[in-house]
């Protein structure tokens, strides 16, 4: 592998990282990551497996994953690995924000349902190594107006990626259906999780809006998403609290009663043993949203 490459965006403001490109070589990865920025690691070459969330998923060249702030991940290499990793801070470019723009909250990063990988085709390799090329060099000339022209080259890259995971999700659950007919239960499954998340927390509630018994809802969620009914919920409820605690400027009780816990500890104590950090702690590191520029 020729000599691994660096570009690096740093938060005039924080001197922090604001956004970066660099590829990587084997095992510079190999403990466990809990950044707070973004990350996008794309396989280029090699295979192996990342462990994120608990889970392990094999990969091979052309894989792409995706992690949201402080969501714990290692990759493993079994083979000589080349690998592009794009990292940006939420302050530089916030999904939450921008979701009507790019629609890839729930897609490419926090999607409680699916693995965070997705397959990049060759057709799209192209596109994808094309915008690569042009925020590098965006990234060495400083020119007028960087950040607007990196955050536009980043969306269509985001917006890429989210499309061909939506395409691949499609066709996963369309196998699904084939084989095992159970997508409309799984679909509704969704739908009350969302709908009721902030105030049913329990697995026997959402078994009996399903009418069916808890016995079967668990063997449906391993199934189909290798998670527990608990697993999701409270995946659904730190999603929606790392989204406030950076959008909002509610304290650490009040984020806790709208996601329907009236003992402020107990959910700090939920929070971080699901996240690794208090509440504060996360909110210190990823900031409350503010324009990267003023």
């Amino acid at each position: 592998m020729t000599q691994p490459e660096r570009f690096t965006l740093i938060d005039p403001k924080t001197g922090n990282l604001a956004f970066q490109i660099r590829t990587i070589e084997k095992d510079s990865l190999n403990q466990v990551q809990r950044l707070n920025q973004y990350s996008l690691i794309w396989i280029k070459k090699g295979k192996g497996h990342v462990n994120a969330d608990f889970s392990e998923y094999a990969y091979n060249e052309g894989a792409m994953f995706c992690f949201s702030p402080h969501q714990p991940f290692m990759l493993t290499s079994v083979t000589d690995l080349e690998a592009l990793v794009i990292h940006f801070h939420p302050d530089f470019f916030c999904i939450y924000k921008h979701q009507k723009e790019v629609a890839c909250d729930g897609v490419l990063f926090n999607n409680i349902y699916t693995s965070p990988q997705l397959t990049i085709t060759e057709r799209d390799r192209l596109k994808l190594d094309l915008l690569i090329d042009q925020m590098k060099d965006e990234m060495q000339q400083q020119g007028l107006a960087q950040y607007e022209l990196l955050v536009s080259y980043l969306k269509i890259f985001l917006i890429t990626a989210s499309r061909l995971k939506t395409q691949q999700q499609e066709s996963q659950l369309q196998h699904i259906s084939n084989e095992k007919e159970e997508p409309f239960v799984l679909q509704k499954l969704k739908d009350f999780i969302n709908l009721h998340y902030k105030t049913k927390h329990k697995a026997s509630e959402y078994a009996e809006m399903l009418t069916m018994s808890q016995k079967a809802l668990a063997k449906l969620t391993k199934t189909y998403f290798n998670k527990t009914m608990t697993d999701l919920i409270t995946d659904r409820i730190v999603i929606e609290a790392k989204r406030e605690l950076y959008l909002t400027n509610k304290t650490v009780k009040e984020i806790a009663y709208d996601l329907g816990y009236d003992d402020e500890y107990y959910f700090s104590r939920f929070f971080k043993k699901k996240a690794a950090l208090s509440p504060q702690a996360y909110r210190d590191s990823v900031g409350v949203a503010k324009p990267l520029y003023t």
